[in-house]
């Protein structure tokens, strides 16, 4: 009797395998108050491997941390993701390989679907801004590299998270159109900011879990993650302060979040005491 192939042997032989990211996992997440350590421990240790990087076409990921003095620095107060706008101190973010979306959502729903009943998901814990996003670009400062692909390994010094929505008659590739050639380039220059990658949120899918919800709007919505060399609290006059008013006066975008945050040091418990 013929022995069966295995479908970890058939599943990579077809499809598209290219180093490329063709969408990520972008989740903004607040523990509840008094489980800052435990939901630290959990998903350093368990939950950034078992529910993210042990997952087919997921090619790499980084978390992120805004202590409470980047918190501070988080506008605007009446920001239509994050209310209060300091709320979700922790940040993961993933690349999908391009062409794989389907695959791995795929795989990640069977997964999560067992995690839970295994009791292997912490729940006190609120999503603030979790979706997958279709990747729509990039605009680097200079040619020399890092690329793209590289970001979430390349030893940045911080992040600042954008969420712009397009306003009035402006749609959404219109607003990209304005971003990537005029907006990004001219922020970038001479600046400590290296790249800029942009994504559309996509719908979570029906069969996600009933502690993550869709935000509204999400046809009109970029997300911008911006990747600084040092702390971007060094370039936040120069670069991001006025990134709210600039979106606004070009009559494209209103920007519903700028928030930076720092790496994690993974296994270790850095700055948990000071998210509050």
């Amino acid at each position: 009797m013929p022995m069966t192939e295995s479908p970890y042997s058939v599943l990579p032989r077809e499809g598209p395998y290219e180093v490329a990211i063709g969408s990520a996992l972008i989740t903004m997440v607040e523990p509840q108050p008094g489980h800052e350590r435990a939901y630290n421990r959990w998903y350093e240790d368990d939950h950034f491997y078992s529910g993210a990087m042990a997952m087919p076409w997921m090619f790499a990921g980084r978390r992120w941390v805004a202590p409470r003095r980047l918190q501070e620095l988080r506008y605007p107060a009446d920001s239509a993701i994050a209310q209060p706008v300091t709320a979700g101190c922790y940040l993961s973010v993933y690349w999908i390989t391009d062409g794989r979306y389907d695959d791995h959502l795929r795989w990640t729903v069977a997964t999560n679907q067992r995690l839970l009943p295994d009791g292997r998901i912490y729940l006190d814990r609120t999503h603030v801004y979790t979706a997958f996003q279709e990747y729509v670009g990039v605009v680097y400062r200079d040619s020399g590299g890092p690329r793209d692909v590289h970001s979430l390994d390349y030893p940045f010094g911080g992040l600042v998270l954008e969420v712009v929505d397009a306003v009035g008659d402006t749609d959404r590739p219109s607003l990209w159109s304005w971003l990537r050639d005029e907006h990004v380039p001219a922020a970038l220059e001479g600046s400590d900011v290296v790249m800029c990658l942009a994504f559309q949120p996509m719908p979570l899918p029906e069969e996600r879990q009933s502690y993550v919800e869709d935000l509204p709007g999400l046809d009109r919505r970029i997300t911008l993650l911006w990747f600084t060399e040092r702390s971007p609290v060094e370039s936040w006059d120069a670069v991001f302060a006025g990134e709210g008013e600039s979106v606004a006066a070009s009559g494209k975008g209103r920007v519903e979040l700028v928030a930076p945050f720092i790496p994690t040091v993974p296994g270790t418990e850095r700055y948990v005491d000071e998210l509050r």
